[in-house]
């Protein structure tokens, strides 16, 4: 027994004796990695907006950007906005991508430990008899253990694991881009919704006016007083409003669908909450700006090709590793006998040592391979810096969109205003036979006019500063972990 033991011992000595060396090695070599190291990139961005807004309109750059679509006080739009993040197909996809990328970092960092394998078996066989030797049965019963590692001695396996740790990083800025493109485009159908239900009221009200107008002259020319000219020109401008108003409430269906769709839900869903008619949200007195560098800490699509460059970065030490060779410890340890029992230490089998596999010759391929990934991670600094580009662009846009159109705002409400007594004057001169009834016609038509274009601008004030929210990269918490 004790002869047994001793032998175990020295077996084992031997065993981590031969081992002792390459770990030994992975040690002192361990902080060698090849290939570029990453580091974050620093874009040019400018000191100020080239279309910025007066200092009264202007609020700090992280005020109210997680939540944005509050400012507006409108709760429908607040309850469509909350229900699509927790429900819209897009961003549980982007959720999956999230978990699989994770999965996959899990897959690469297991490259880095070693593997062991452990198998058994058990046979009977038999022999037949040859002459005067008569025919034999046996058993066989056997067990054992395979392992290998390969040593990351140029830090092959750690430049994959940082790649796919980058890859992690990709897919969760992707999925903060999802959600602030849903949050903007749940708010940019919701003001449509809206609109087109002002634009229905407005083209009903019109309606009635010229019903009422034409009333007048069917009355004028039944006594003499009006040419059939004006009862067909008052006729035919009911008729083209009455045509106009089949289409803004198919325009109406039509976005209550859209919203049913970024909801995850069948359309007609939301039909019974939405169809009730209310007013246009306003948007809100003031107006984030902040500086041109704030957008680069937030936007997602910025920060997801930040991580693509780190990705492909780290691929280039991956292919790079390839030109060394690639050092493999294998040890085997097997137990046989001819009955269970007889599996024991004294019918033990080991082996144990290094290997190594080297490259000598691939026609090019792993050098090929280092410029296909240098190429990539070119691609991938062209697309941050497009991304940085457009951004700022995206901004600029907005800011100068939604200054202009506030001032084309006020005119078209002043507009309005005139057009609503240019319709009282010219009706009730055309009544008392001083004008003509054209004068009425184009006052009307005047002011179905503005009024749709007034409901217009209202609209675009609201989705100009939803774009401006989504171009700053709101809809998400900057300072929260991602699930």
């Amino acid at each position: 027994m004790n002869d047994s033991y001793h032998k175990m011992e020295h077996d084992m000595r031997k065993m981590i004796g031969i081992w002792a060396i390459p770990v030994f090695c992975v040690l002192i070599f361990g902080g060698c990695k090849v290939g570029p190291n990453y580091h974050p990139s620093e874009p040019n961005a400018p000191g100020q907006w080239v279309g910025r807004i007066g200092e009264q309109n202007v609020s700090s750059p992280d005020a109210n950007l997680v939540n944005w679509w509050t400012q507006f006080n409108d709760p429908n739009l607040t309850s469509l906005i909350d229900r699509a993040i927790a429900s819209n197909l897009d961003l549980r996809l982007a959720k999956e991508r999230i978990r699989q990328a994770r999965a996959q970092a899990g897959v690469v960092s297991s490259g880095f430990w070693p593997s062991v394998n452990a198998t058994a078996s058990a046979t009977r066989s038999r022999n037949p008899g040859i002459g005067s030797t008569p025919a034999r049965t046996s058993n066989l019963f056997s067990t054992g253990l395979d392992s290998i590692w390969e040593l990351d001695i140029f830090g092959g396996t750690r430049r994959a694991i940082e790649a796919a740790k980058a890859d992690v990083t990709f897919a969760v800025e992707d999925r903060r881009d999802v959600l602030v493109s849903l949050v903007s485009e749940v708010a940019i159908n919701y003001v449509r919704l809206r609109t087109f239900q002002q634009q229905v009221i407005i083209a009903q009200d019109n309606l009635k006016s010229q019903q009422h107008s034409a009333e007048i002259v069917s009355k004028r020319f039944e006594n003499g007083f009006a040419s059939r000219l004006d009862l067909v020109n008052s006729q035919s401008q009911v008729a083209t409003t009455l045509a106009q108003i089949p289409l803004l409430e198919a325009a109406v269906q039509q976005t209550i669908y859209s919203l049913d769709f970024l909801l995850g839900l069948e359309p007609g869903a939301l039909g019974a909450e939405l169809s009730p008619v209310s007013l246009i949200p306003v948007a809100p007195p003031s107006v984030p700006q902040g500086l041109p560098s704030d957008i680069i800490r937030r936007r997602p699509d910025i920060r997801r090709a930040e991580a693509s460059i780190h990705g492909a970065t780290a691929r280039i030490g991956v292919a790079v590793a390839d030109l060394f060779p690639k050092f493999n410890l294998i040890g085997r340890l097997d137990f046989s006998g001819s009955g269970v029992h007889a599996v024991n230490w004294d019918n033990r089998a080991w082996s144990v040592g290094p290997s190594a596999d080297w490259q000598i010759f691939s026609a090019g391929q792993v050098r090929s391979n280092i410029e296909v990934r240098k190429a990539l991670q070119k691609q991938s600094m062209i697309i941050y810096r497009q991304s940085v580009l457009s951004a700022l662009n995206e901004v600029e846009n907005s800011l100068v969109a939604y200054a202009k159109e506030l001032q084309r705002n006020r005119a078209l409400a002043d507009a309005v205003e005139l057009n609503r007594k240019a319709v009282e004057i010219s009706l009730q001169l055309y009544s008392e036979g001083q004008t003509d009834y054209i004068n009425v016609i184009n006052a009307q038509r005047s002011l179905f006019v503005s009024e749709e274009a007034y409901a217009q601008s209202n609209r675009d004030l609201s989705t100009d500063i939803i774009a401006l929210y989504k171009a700053l990269g709101g809809g998400w918490d900057i300072t929260a972990d991602d699930e």
